[in-house]
């Protein structure tokens, strides 16, 4: 099967649905900027923030032109609805302190390893070439994030207590990431990109052992769901947006 017989409209959601992910997660990293434990995290986690939007203007352009409809990259970040975003809700749920942040980096960095690696080979020469380049980045961040993990879980009684409750409520999120959906399959039947809950496997490879190493108990799957991939996002969605869209809401078409 070609890429020809992946639709138009599931070929750009499956895109934007890259590019939000690492829109939301980016947003929420950089709310640290000044407010990380030491000077060395506060500047790791504002460059890990400016990786993951750096990621997300290269595939919200591919989005937009994929489209053809003379959107941009801002226009699709900062003039969508939250019912049209597509990140996972594991990427808005607020940071609460820095064992959550620091959690959900590592769980979703990786997976973005995984992801990154398999869309190198994409059909989508655009989508292969951004695939290449971000795959570097998600092994810093997988690897900073890995260190973390460890250094709070198999720390201090205060600090694996704040980690294990971090996983506690990030975990139930986690298995969005593995949910199927009809635009996954028809971008692997298409050679777009794989289907997410193929990389289900892989990921609980590479996670558990350093969950492990971190002393930290992995919670149960629950009959929990989370629907953000399909646009039904939590109560926290809409105040992010807020924050992430208001300048140029206010100030429509401004430039730097």
């Amino acid at each position: 099967m070609s890429e020809h017989d992946i639709t138009r409209a599931e070929h750009i959601e499956y895109v934007l649905r890259l590019a939000d992910n690492v829109l939301i997660l980016g947003q929420r990293i950089s709310e640290w900027c000044g407010h990380a434990p030491v000077i060395e995290e506060d500047l790791a986690l504002s460059n890990m923030a400016l990786d993951l939007i750096g990621q997300s203007r290269l595939l919200l352009t591919h989005a937009g032109e994929l489209e053809g409809k003379g959107r941009d990259e801002d226009q699709l970040a900062f003039l969508r609805v939250e019912r049209d975003f597509r990140n996972v809700t594991l990427m808005e749920v607020p940071n609460e302190d820095f064992g959550r942040t620091t959690v959900r980096n590592f769980l979703f960095s990786a997976f973005q390893v995984l992801l990154w690696d398999k869309l190198s080979a994409s059909t989508d020469r655009a989508l292969a070439a951004i695939a290449a380049k971000s795959l570097k980045e998600a092994r810093y961040h997988l690897n900073h994030s890995a260190e973390w993990v460890i250094r709070l879980g198999d720390g201090t009684a205060l600090s694996q207590q704040k980690t294990q409750a971090a996983l506690d409520y990030l975990w139930p999120y986690s298995a969005e990431l593995f949910a199927d959906s009809p635009v996954d399959a028809a971008a692997a039947a298409a050679g777009i990109g794989p289907a997410w809950s193929a990389l289900e496997a892989e990921w609980e490879a590479l996670v558990l052992p350093v969950l492990a190493e971190a002393t930290l108990v992995v919670p149960a799957r629950t009959p929990f769901k989370s629907f953000g991939k399909f646009g039904r996002h939590s109560e926290h969605m809409g105040h992010l947006l807020a924050t992430m869209q208001y300048m140029q809401r206010t100030y429509p078409g401004a430039q730097w």
